[in-house]
């Protein structure tokens, strides 16, 4: 029987266990960031032990880093986590993408744009969006505290394997529709556990015609859908990103090597979703969960359970109503997600030559200082900036209320991150997700509206 693009990255790196129990796989690349790795280093300390493969392993911050003045951190607890990984970072001799550099950004971002990230590679990360890389070909996933340690003790890691789910993406998508979309679509459609005790590869026509970017994009909400893991299969485009950036070293050798990656014709998966795009609808969230989401012309839908009567209640919102009946006062255009030149590029075109709606206040920060750089070559900051926008420094911001970045209590964010939980964007915030198009054109018309009207 054939094998799955899955399986056969998997069953290269298994150093021991027996096939449905625990096995221990080796670790080819360790990333890291100020919230997640301080434990860990700690937990070395303690039991006399060093760091096993410090060249393969690399530190960023991302977290807790002010956009603003970012060398102004005023949080104790974030000042002091970001000091502690610089130190340990000295200390341990990992090479650390330190404040202001650069390669700063976030930590998603960081490894794709230095080549860190490449096809057929396990990859962890204490961070639950790490599937983000699998969209190179790569077993990608979040780890916790303890197996962080675990890595920086072995370079290896007991995991259990997975069963496979292919997700069959068809169709053109239509104009003014994204993979942020797609992958919104999906969740809503399936929930937010379909994906639970499976490795999602995403394959199909309109995954291949999609750019790295937006792989990137769908790959990395894998886990907003219950999976560790998401993947799609190298290719031209794939080789193409790779090459020429800084840690692609042998590329020319690794390369027919990448090209074995792919699932055989005659590989069984142990689930298949079928899913045509060609008829997609701008997708948008009207709860505290990426399961509760819309098209853009749907009602929101009827209250089915405790559930949604609580989420109607914290977003101040009621069944029937739509997407442009939202409220908006806040839109934040970054993350992991979709902070990176094509989204910023993609906002710019609906921005270009209009003003912020008075009642918004409008916010976009670039993943990554490398990000930051080529946007600004190109005049995008110009083109947000005359517009109103606010122009910051990268770092994961608002995505998460762990910096200074936060939406005010009670107001409603239209988002392109990938979390809208109860408090995730600060206390009492109300946040929609939508693609950088919707939340760009939210920002100028001051409410969601059809972005494929604008979007030409």
């Amino acid at each position: 029987m054939g094998k799955t693009l899955f399986d056969k990255v998997w069953n290269k790196h298994v150093l021991t266990g027996k096939e449905g129990g625990p096995q221990l796989l080796y670790i080819d690349l360790h990333l890291i960031h100020e919230v997640t790795s301080p434990q860990a280093f700690e937990g070395l300390r303690l039991q006399n032990r060093q760091l096993r493969r410090p060249d393969l392993t690399y530190a960023t911050l991302d977290h807790n880093v002010p956009t603003v003045d970012i060398f102004n951190i005023k949080d104790e607890i974030a000042n002091k986590q970001i000091t502690t990984l610089q130190n340990n970072a000295k200390e341990f001799g990992v090479h650390i993408f330190d404040m202001g550099s650069d390669e700063q950004g976030i930590v998603h971002m960081v490894g794709p744009e230095t080549g860190l990230t490449q096809p057929g590679k396990t990859i962890v990360c204490g961070d639950s969006h790490t599937a983000t890389h699998g969209a190179f070909g790569a077993i990608a996933f979040g780890i916790g505290t303890s197996e962080v340690e675990h890595v920086f003790a072995t370079q290896s890691l007991w995991q259990t394997k997975p069963k496979n789910l292919k997700i069959d993406v068809t169709g053109k998508l239509p104009t003014g529709v994204y993979a942020k979309d797609i992958i919104l679509h999906l969740i809503s459609q399936y929930g937010v556990d379909f994906g639970t005790g499976y490795a999602l590869e995403f394959s199909g026509e309109a995954i291949r015609s999609l750019s790295m970017e937006a792989r990137m994009t769908i790959c990395n909400m894998a886990i907003e859908a219950g999976a560790k893991y998401g993947m799609m299969e190298p290719d031209e485009t794939t080789f193409e990103y790779v090459k020429g950036r800084p840690y692609a070293i042998n590329f020319d050798n690794s390369v027919d090597e990448w090209r074995e990656l792919y699932t055989d014709d005659d590989a069984e998966f142990d689930r298949v979703i079928e899913m045509d795009v060609s008829d997609l609808e701008p997708q948008v969230t009207w709860g505290t969960s990426p399961e509760m989401g819309v098209s853009f012309n749907t009602p929101f839908p009827e209250i089915e359970n405790i559930n949604d009567e609580r989420a109607y209640n914290y977003m101040d919102l009621k069944p029937g109503q739509k997407a442009e009946d939202i409220d908006l006062g806040y839109v934040f255009l970054g993350s992991c997600t979709n902070a990176r030149l094509s989204d910023l590029v993609e906002a710019s075109h609906i921005v270009k030559g209009n003003q912020v709606h008075p009642n918004i206040t409008a916010i976009v920060v670039p993943g990554s200082r490398t990000v930051k750089k080529e946007a600004e070559k190109i005049g995008l900051d110009k083109i947000f900036k005359e517009a109103g926008f606010d122009w910051r420094e990268p770092g994961c911001s608002m995505c998460l209320g762990m910096n200074p970045d936060q939406v005010p209590n009670g107001v409603h964010c239209a988002s392109t991150s990938n979390r809208n939980f109860e408090g995730r964007q600060g206390k009492g915030a109300r946040t929609h997700l939508v693609s950088p198009a919707m939340a760009a054109a939210a920002a100028i018309n001051g409410k969601f509206i059809d972005v494929r009207k604008v979007v030409v």
